[in-house]
């Protein structure tokens, strides 16, 4: 909002280019919004030991028949996310908890004017915990910039699922990603010793090849998946025959003693319906839940 107190004070058109030209982000209000929950296991449930949130984030506990907590709906009150924002989710599952943490709908990342938004996620498992992340899309508008951190702390005898997926620009509207930065960082631990590290970054230096057959070709939606738990290897057979059967290009390994999945897609609906797939048929070998598809996909 701008205030003129006198004739004087109007600006020239000429002005006004070079004021907006040198404006950054952080000149405006930014949000920095943080949650974390904290959960353990207790007589065959999972309880609710620490909750703790600031806007524009909220934590939402959807009803079930039991009553019981076995799922989290993450919400931006924001309605998404502006360069130079701050955002940080923690969850912790103590021992024999079992739970999963979705979002209530697509993350929105808009186009920034030169500072990039921050979102660090941090998940630790203790040993006999359950915890699946699974949190809907990220869509990535042109010209966006975003930093993502994915921290996972795993101890040894937990059971860990989670997910991430982008979607550069909607076709359904004919967006294209012309430029922009995305840095998206993973760091998984056991025990304390690193086990994998990766990012995926992309500038505008290098968006507009991403096209190319030997980058993304086609696709646009893109999805990272982890699994940590027992019998790795039974696990990474059922991945591989499920990915057989998905209507995406997908690709699995494993990398000491943790499996790591990746899927790419032309368009999110696409990619949505193979994840869907994979989380029911994964999710019956399993156990269900938490591992199964969350009931905001479904919305």
């Amino acid at each position: 909002m701008y205030e003129v107190t006198s004739a004087s004070a109007v600006c020239s058109l000429d002005s006004l280019k070079v004021y907006v030209g040198t404006s950054s982000d952080m000149d405006l209000q930014r949000a920095e919004g943080c949650s974390r929950i904290v959960l353990s296991g207790f007589e065959k449930e999972t309880r609710l030991v620490e909750l703790f949130q600031r806007s524009p984030i909220r934590v939402l506990f959807p009803r079930t028949d039991s009553g019981a907590i076995q799922e989290a709906v993450l919400v931006n009150t924001a309605g998404g996310i502006a360069g130079g924002d701050k955002l940080q989710f923690e969850v912790t599952a103590l021992a024999n908890a079992s739970f999963a943490v979705t979002s209530q709908a697509a993350e929105k990342v808009y186009r920034a004017l030169r500072e990039p938004a921050h979102v660090v996620t941090k998940l630790k498992a203790c040993e006999a915990a359950k915890l699946a992340w699974l949190p809907q899309e990220t869509i990535i508008f042109n010209r966006a910039r975003l930093v993502r951190e994915i921290e996972i702390d795993l101890s040894s005898g937990a059971e860990l699922l989670a997910l991430e997926w982008l979607v550069l620009g909607r076709a359904a509207h004919g967006e294209q990603m012309a430029a922009g930065h995305i840095q998206d960082s993973w760091r998984v631990k056991k025990d304390g010793r690193l086990l994998w590290a990766d990012t995926f970054r992309a500038s505008d230096d290098t968006i507009p090849h991403m096209r190319k057959k030997a980058l993304l070709s086609s696709c646009r939606a893109l999805a990272t998946l982890i699994y940590f738990g027992p019998d790795i290897g039974t696990r990474m057979d059922l991945l591989r025959d499920t990915a057989a059967s998905l209507e995406c290009h997908c690709g699995t390994t494993s990398v000491g003693g943790l499996i790591v999945a990746r899927f790419a897609a032309e368009i999110s609906s696409d990619l949505r319906l193979a994840l869907r797939s994979f989380l029911q048929g994964f999710s019956r070998v399993l156990g269900g839940s938490p591992f199964g598809v969350p009931k905001m996909w479904w919305c």
